[in-house]
C-alpha cells in the first residue's frame, strides 16, 4: 500500500470530566490538561482498533512524533467535555490523527488538536510499514455509520 490513505469520519468519542485539580491559577483548565484529554481519546481509539493488542503480541506500535493544539475557548469548572477523535491520513509508516474537544456547559469546541504517529518496532527501536491487519481494522473503524 504505497499511497496514503486519507479518512476522516470521528468515530470515537470519550466524555470526560473537568477536575478542580485540572484548573491553574487564572481558574480555568491549563493547557496541558488538553493534552491529556487528546490522550485518553487516543488510547480509545487505538484500543477499539486492536493497536494496543497488537503492540502486546508483537512488540510493535505507535509512538508520537508530534503533537499540535489550538486553544479557542477557554474551559471552566464545573464541566464535561466530550473528546472526539479520528484518523485522518495513513502513510507508510506514519499516520494522522486529529481531535475536537467540545465543552458541554458552553456547547461549543473549545479546541482542537492533531499528532502524528509512527509505527515501531519496540524491540529495535526502528520505524516500520504500518501492518496490513491495523490499516484494514482502522479503515473498517472509520467507516462505521
Amino acid at each position: 500500500m504505497g499511497s496514503e490513505i486519507h479518512l476522516r469520519n470521528w468515530p470515537i468519542s470519550c466524555e470526560l470530566d473537568v477536575q478542580w485539580g485540572d484548573l491553574d491559577s487564572m481558574n480555568h483548565v491549563n493547557h496541558t490538561v488538553f493534552l491529556r484529554w487528546m490522550e485518553n481519546a487516543r488510547m480509545h481509539y487505538f484500543n477499539s482498533c486492536g493497536m494496543m493488542e497488537y503492540l502486546e503480541s508483537e512488540k510493535k506500535g505507535p509512538i508520537l512524533a508530534r503533537i499540535e493544539a489550538n486553544y479557542l475557548s477557554p474551559v471552566n469548572f464545573p464541566d464535561k467535555v466530550t473528546v472526539y477523535s479520528t484518523v485522518s491520513r495513513i502513510g507508510n509508516s506514519s499516520f494522522d490523527m486529529e481531535y475536537e474537544i467540545i465543552s458541554q456547559s458552553e456547547m461549543q469546541k473549545v479546541a482542537n488538536g492533531k499528532v502524528t504517529g509512527v509505527f515501531v518496532n519496540y524491540i529495535s527501536g526502528k520505524s516500520i510499514k504500518i501492518p496490513n491487519e491495523i490499516i484494514d481494522k482502522i479503515v473498517k473503524l472509520e467507516s462505521k455509520d
